[in-house]
């Protein structure tokens, strides 16, 4: 695979995801593993590469695109201040499966959101050095043609995507899985926007315990 690097997804190597990182501030597209699936990273500050992202997926432009940070204080910096009940949740359950809906600043592409965005901060070491290294949050729509399943390794990611990719970063199989759940915080309390690997119970059994 000609745009293909291999990485440790355990233990990266700063200069491999150098490269991933110059991809996704030149404008492209780039496929990286997570703790689910394969994922696809590019700057949601770009408007450019937002549209490259919906095009080469093939996704309806109302469909939001998620995204990943590396820390709250990435989110809290690039996307928005976290109400005292987000940055609960984000404290309690980040890293991992929780996503969160939260206001979009003024910093994302017009073309990525409707005034919200779901953001989490994933539980991969490798995912979040990524962000880390690009300095914001990125992108982390599935690595696939919108409506077809999920790639779990790189070679599938190529099969589907590999023509119209910047760069694919194969970190080997991902275990697949159930998605993140997201939420959205409101003033009665969390809302369930869509279930996932976290169950929604224990969600509402740690909000109920702070109140």
């Amino acid at each position: 695979m000609p745009n293909c690097l291999s990485i440790d997804p355990q233990s990266p190597d700063p200069k491999t995801l150098d490269k991933a990182v110059q991809v996704i501030e030149s404008g492209g597209v780039v496929a990286f593993p997570t703790e689910t699936f394969y994922g696809l990273a590019v700057d949601p500050e770009n408007v450019a590469s937002v549209q490259k992202l919906f095009k080469l997926k093939g996704r309806n432009l109302d469909k939001a695109i998620p995204l990943i940070a590396a820390d709250v204080a990435q989110v809290e910096s690039r996307i928005a201040s976290l109400s005292v009940d987000e940055l609960r949740l984000a404290n309690c359950f980040w890293p991992g499966p929780l996503a969160l809906v939260i206001r979009a600043s003024e910093n994302l592409a017009w073309n990525l959101h409707a005034g919200t965005v779901a953001v989490r901060v994933p539980g991969h070491t490798m995912a979040r050095m990524l962000v880390n290294q690009v300095g914001r949050p990125v992108t982390a729509t599935s690595a696939n043609i919108s409506g077809a399943l999920p790639a779990s390794s790189a070679d599938e990611v190529y099969e589907t995507l590999g023509s119209v990719l910047d760069l694919i970063l194969d970190g080997g199989p991902t275990p697949g899985g159930i998605a993140s759940t997201i939420v959205r915080v409101d003033q009665s309390g969390p809302v369930l926007i869509r279930a996932g690997v976290l169950p929604w119970e224990r969600v509402l059994e740690f909000f109920s315990s702070v109140k």
